[in-house]
């Protein structure tokens, strides 16, 4: 299948501790150009996120949190909010940049949750990354 968005994105959880870089790591699996970040640092990968994508195959275990800033959002093509509005954390002149080309996830982050809901989570952003593949910029 054909690559229609041309650039990066950048997904963006709250502590980049779970949800973004499971989503990273789906999408460059799929080979899109991506990077993960958190509104806040996190201290490290959560790990029933770890487990979880172990047993599809994808290691996380050696990743670590990033932090948000106006760089990347300018280069981003898309930016994919999962479970936090960049709205209610990033200054006015971050989010002006990022405006047209935000999308969000309504997901739970299920950080303090069991594997099992991990899991559910997981099932999930790898759904919604290869929805992806079909974006189109404008």
């Amino acid at each position: 299948m054909a690559q229609i968005l041309k650039g990066e994105i950048l997904f963006v959880c709250l502590e980049n501790s779970g949800v973004s870089q499971m989503a990273q790591s789906f999408a460059e699996k799929q080979g899109l150009k991506c990077a993960s970040v958190g509104a806040f640092h996190g201290s490290d990968v959560n790990f029933s996120a770890v487990e979880a994508m172990k047993e599809k195959g994808i290691d996380i275990s050696t990743k670590m949190p990033q932090t948000l800033t106006p760089d990347l959002v300018n280069r981003a093509s898309l930016i994919v909010t999962i479970g936090c509005s960049l709205k209610s954390v990033c200054p006015a002149t971050m989010l002006d940049g990022a405006r047209k080309k935000m999308i969000g996830w309504d997901l739970k982050n299920p950080r303090a949750r069991s594997l099992v809901r991990m899991r559910e989570t997981r099932d999930e952003i790898e759904r919604r990354v290869s929805e992806l593949l079909n974006y189109q910029e404008g």
